[in-house]
């Protein structure tokens, strides 16, 4: 979203620094943060389309057509998205940031600071408060090192959940604000390539509905599947065992065993 929308600026002629607390992640060893594959439809390419970078993300997806679902008997059945020309894609989320930081840093009035954190927000005077940290270790400021302080016009807060901008924000007077968590949490899966090719059909979003929770996979260029299982936290918390994995696995999602793999 920040480097996005610094495209977007720098189209217009604004100045823009783009700050982040995280390495580059074009050059990081480790890549922080969500995998789930994104799911682009017409508005994201819409968006992507406006910075001439439609093509350069199409390219790198998947076309999904339909949502394949998967029943607990092992029946599937398929919903289509629309007509036979419309269809969703299945998008790296890494490369796809990436791609944009790349599309952002080529702008010359855009500058990216990596490594740099914001730690305060003065909106009456215009300013932010930065340290620079140990990008290995968000948490770690560099020792010696002053923080930086800088002056904004405008700053769009692209920090997402937990936002460091909108914490700052919260000290305004009126400031109204409400934080609810959802009761799900997530696990991530990987079906991987068979015999070289997709261990299921391509083209889908495979879905695992099941009541209270339900597990998606999404295909991936290498040929694989990142799957994902949406559950309740409560219901997590009681497969603390391999073998009740398993078991809940053959309960609600048998066809899933010989792809994911026991």
């Amino acid at each position: 979203v920040g480097a996005l929308n610094a495209c977007f600026f720098a189209r217009r002629g604004f100045h823009v620094d783009v700050y982040e607390a995280r390495e580059d992640i074009r050059v990081a060893s480790f890549a922080r943060g969500r995998s789930i594959n994104l799911a682009l439809s017409h508005r994201g390419r819409q968006a992507l389309r406006a910075v001439e970078m439609e093509e350069q993300i199409v390219s790198k997806g998947i076309p999904m057509r339909a949502r394949r679902i998967h029943t607990p008997s092992g029946k599937k059945y398929s919903i289509p998205y629309g007509k036979k020309n419309q269809y969703i894609l299945s998008v790296d989320r890494a490369n796809l940031n990436r791609e944009l930081l790349t599309a952002a840093e080529k702008y010359s009035n855009t500058k990216l600071y990596f490594g740099h954190k914001l730690v305060g927000c003065n909106a009456e005077l215009g300013t932010l408060t930065i340290k620079r940290i140990d990008p290995r270790d968000c948490l770690a400021f560099r020792s010696g090192q002053q923080p930086l302080e800088v002056t904004y016009d405008l700053i769009v807060g692209c920090d997402g959940a937990f936002s460091t901008v909108r914490k700052q924000f919260l000290r305004q007077t009126r400031f109204n604000y409400s934080h609810e968590y959802i009761p799900h949490g997530y696990m991530e899966l990987t079906i991987p390539p068979k015999d070289g090719d997709f261990a299921m059909e391509p083209n889908y979003l495979h879905i695992w509905p099941r009541n209270t929770f339900m597990m998606i996979a999404l295909p991936n260029m290498d040929k694989s599947f990142t799957c994902t299982l949406f559950m309740p936290f409560e219901e997590f918390e009681k497969l603390t065992t391999g073998k009740q994995v398993l078991d809940f696995f053959q309960t609600h999602f048998p066809d899933a065993i010989p792809l994911i793999g026991e």
